[in-house]
């Protein structure tokens, strides 16, 4: 896993992801039946992890769709100019 963010976008995800899941461990902790604080908690931690790990998956693959678009439009261009 090659990290595809940067140190700054790493902090703000570390600090977003501690907050979100503080306050969704508080909440959880008042209404434990409520699934929503649930889901908050798992997104808080799962952006905790990007940050660590200074990879994001979504990152990765719009990286790729680009890439695989900017590979299409050359193999197109380079069919158009090759009359044969």
């Amino acid at each position: 896993m090659k990290p595809n963010i940067g140190i700054i976008n790493a902090l703000v995800r570390i600090t977003f992801g501690f907050t979100v899941l503080t306050w969704a461990t508080a909440r959880l902790a008042k209404r434990p039946y409520r699934e929503s604080y649930l889901l908050a908690a798992m997104m808080g931690a799962m952006k905790v992890g990007e940050g660590i790990t200074r990879f994001c998956p979504l990152t990765f693959l719009y990286d790729k769709y680009q890439q695989d678009q900017q590979q299409q439009q050359i193999e197109q261009e380079s069919s158009t100019f090759n009359p044969s």
